[in-house]
């Protein structure tokens, strides 16, 4: 079909969307109307030369008893859809009255085939038909599409061109509607990009045979069909005989069924029923393709968008089970959940676990994300772990960074992560980074947020720096390592000095917590509520379903009512008895404690614990640990030059001393032993150490810590391993520093100006 057919036929039925729907929808609504009438006609038009095949097979599997009747109707109709009514739209042209042609489409509706009524459902056409009959629309609409202008038959159109026309429709509807339509649509410019970066590096090592291509998000299945045709071509190109199998997932139930019913306009109807989708379709809690692998993966998933519901359905961040996003790797099991508020790296994990490990190609894989999937997430959590994995696994080639303003809803810096099992020898342990920002055209109209693109000179020099793999200003080539970081916990001593004063004791009555509450409570009850619970416990229920009434006197009573009472969980643990028991009980110990040691200064914790446990034992007190160090906590407090209070004693020759992982020679009750110290939470850090660090962890911590601290260790069970990836550090370009001439002479020429005003001024001012 030449381009000027293509235009006419594109033009002219979205022509039939201003004639017939203005003003019955909104501009928005008009795809779920003239979308699936496109397909209806194409597939009526398709299905009409065996139409009365079908309808005799159908009779003769009803009064044969034959149930499952699919394969047997579409095998006569030739295709992989059918339709069992015993209309056409030709049929539906003239009709008496509006409720009989709504009751005969209807009619049609539901003799096509399963599959079809997938598509229909999701484009929830049939909610649009009252309002079409209603205004007496649905013939006009009907009549339009049967135009003898346009011909929609296999005869006037083939099944490829027929695809190309609705995909124009699509792309058409969707720039319309750019508001929306960066949410499920990405511009060519950046698909064709996505796509070439997947097959080119491949493509003098594709064979003749059947690839699998996958997108996690497939949106209306543009990336998909562009991967399609750019693996046709290479292929072509080498004389390559090439099937490519086409497999989509989709949540959005609209978008789902563009896809589904460009596959099936296509001919492609094996494709069709490897596109699964709809709302209950989410690829992170619901993967239509567990097990399998793909040989090419491309994706643009949405970025920044909530996947709480889906991960409550996943048992939660701690029961998730998912083997996709719970791995093992170096030895230890990987959390690669992300935050709830955006899921946008799990499409990519997603795709990583679907690799193809047995071909030689193994796979390849192209993904759009935004900047956060480059930097968000701290050392052990979700997408720091994420960028941990592929990185270590070796299988990031390259991130690309595009253009600013490139997609159509957002502004947003946008990157392509390609990544490849089978890395050439050359990349291997090596990652790619670069800076394509710069390189694209203008466009003359902006299209939403969009407004420039990525032309075909521009693709070009991407690839052809993909593939050139050399250091450029805009190509930086580094180790994988040198995106990892030891997360270094570095801790401090805690240095106290104790004393068993009176006020400190009383605090120990409110050590359950909410301090001012049961201090207002102790007030009106006094020590029945740690003596005598049973006593009050009543009055005491009454008293909180009251709390907060009194200060809302002068308040409507509604505002009052919303304003009374405790949250439930703090209601409950303050109507605990055991929890005033205990407290309680802390006061007694502690007072006794007073009684036995006196009110004076301990400048040395480690000597007062040791007090207090021998009049403890001598008291005859058995007090949980808990508990003791609850009173410890509070008659104690920091003070800077304190001797270190002790955590744990080694007997000598057991434990070798290593100041740096907190083992310290120390001298106790006068023998030799290795001590460690117990952290201050107030002074403890955290430090960043790269992977690549000479000398590792040790070295950094003397060089960068020990000289300010003397007395820091590390926490080595508290070390984690952190990825991120920086372009800004990368790629930053300073602008250079204006010369000191420059600066005077802007100096004088303020200095200038404003000399003109005040004389201005005092002109004016002066008496004439």
């Amino acid at each position: 079909m030449d381009q000027a057919t293509h235009n006419k036929i594109v033009s002219f039925i979205w022509g039939i969307a201003d004639d017939v729907l203005r003003d019955l929808f909104k501009r928005g609504k008009y795809p779920d109307v003239i979308l699936p009438m496109c397909v209806l006609r194409r597939m009526d038009a398709v299905l009409e030369p065996t139409k009365q095949a079908v309808l005799d097979t159908k009779r003769m599997l009803d009064e044969a008893g034959i149930t499952e009747q699919r394969a047997a109707l579409a095998d006569a109709a030739g295709q992989a859809f059918y339709n069992t009514s015993r209309f056409t739209l030709r049929d539906l042209k003239s009709r008496a009255s509006q409720q009989q042609l709504l009751a005969d489409f209807e009619d049609y509706l539901n003799g096509f085939s399963p599959n079809v009524q997938d598509i229909l459902d999701n484009f929830k056409f049939r909610n649009q038909l009252p309002t079409l009959s209603k205004a007496d629309a649905l013939a006009t609409l009907i009549n339009e599409f049967l135009d003898p202008d346009i011909d929609l038959s296999p005869a006037g159109i083939d099944n490829h061109a027929m695809g190309t026309v609705f995909e124009e429709l699509v792309r058409r509807f969707n720039e319309d509607n750019n508001e929306e339509a960066g949410e499920h649509w990405t511009p060519r410019d950046a698909v064709r990009l996505v796509a070439n970066l997947v097959f080119l590096p491949v493509a003098d090592q594709l064979k003749s045979g059947t690839y699998l291509l996958y997108d996690d998000a497939c949106g209306t299945g543009g990336m998909l069909t562009v991967a399609e045709q750019t693996l046709a071509a290479f292929g072509n190109q080498r004389g390559l005989q090439i099937d490519s199998r086409l497999y989509g997932q989709e949540i959005n139930p609209e978008t789902y069924a563009i896809c589904k019913a460009d596959m099936l306009i296509k001919g492609e109807g094996e494709n069709a029923d490897h596109i699964v989708g709809g709302a209950e379709w989410s690829t992170l809690s619901h993967d239509a393709f567990p097990g399998q692998e793909f040989d090419f993966m491309v994706a643009n998933p949405p970025y920044g968008k909530s996947w709480k519901k889906d991960l409550e359905a996943m048992g939660g961040k701690d029961s998730m089970r998912d083997p996709r996003f719970k791995v093992m790797h170096a030895g230890e099991e990987l959390s690669l959940v992300t935050r709830s508020s955006d899921g946008q790296m799990l499409f990519l994990v997603n795709m990583a676990s679907k690799m193809n490990h047995s071909s030689a190609l193994g796979s390849r894989i192209a993904e759009v994300h935004n900047g956060s999937s480059l930097f968000t997430g701290d050392a052990g959590q979700g997408e720091s772990n994420i960028r941990r994995w592929l990185i270590e696994n070796d299988w990031v080639e390259a991130i690309v960074a595009l253009p600013l303003n490139l997609f159509y809803n957002t502004g947003i810096a946008t990157y392509i992560w390609v990544l490849s099992n089978r890395k050439p020898a050359h990349r291997k342990g090596q990652v790619q980074l670069i800076d394509a920002s710069q390189w694209f055209k203008p466009l003359r109209k902006n299209l939403g947020k969009k407004n420039c693109e990525l032309g075909p000179d521009d693709i070009d020099r991407i690839c052809r720096t993909f593939l050139d793999f050399k250091e450029t200003p805009e190509s930086k080539i580094f180790p994988n390592a040198a995106f990892g970081y030891w997360k270094v916990t570095v801790e401090r001593p805690l240095r106290l000095h104790s004393q068993l004063t009176l006020k400190a004791i009383e605090t120990l009555r409110f050590a359950s917590g909410d301090e001012e509450l049961r201090a207002a409570l102790y007030e009106e009850y006094g020590d029945d509520l740690f003596s005598n619970f049973d006593r009050i416990a009543a009055a005491l229920e009454r008293r909180l379903a009251e709390w907060g009434g009194d200060e809302d006197e002068g308040e409507d009573e509604e505002a009052s009512a919303t304003k009374k009472g405790l949250p439930e969980k703090k209601r409950k643990k303050l109507l605990d008895a055991k929890t005033w028991e205990r407290d309680g009980r802390l006061v007694e110990v502690a007072t006794a404690l007073r009684e036995r040691l006196g009110g004076e200064l301990f400048e040395d914790h480690n000597l007062f614990r040791e007090r207090v446990d021998d009049a403890l034992k001598a008291a005859g007190i058995k007090l949980p640990a808990a508990e003791l160090k609850l009173i410890l906590k509070a008659v104690s407090w920091r003070v800077e030059d304190a001797p270190r209070v002790i955590a744990k004693v080694h007997k000598p020759g057991k434990v070798k001393a290593d100041p740096m992982r907190g083992l310290f020679d120390a001298e106790v009750a006068g023998k030799a032993c290795v001590v460690e110290y117990e952290p201050d939470s107030d002074l403890r850090d955290t430090e960043q150490v790269p992977l690549l660090e000479e000398g590792g962890i040790d070295a950094f911590i003397l060089r960068e810590v020990r000289p300010y601290t003397p007395d820091a260790w590390v926490n080595a069970s508290a070390t984690k391993i952190g990825y991120e990836i920086s372009f800004t550090r990368h790629f930053y370009k300073p602008q250079p520093l204006r010369t000191l001439a420059e600066i005077a002479a802007d100096i004088v020429a303020a200095e200038k100006e404003a000399e003109g005003l005040l004389d201005g001024l005092l002109m004016a001012g002066a008496p004439s």
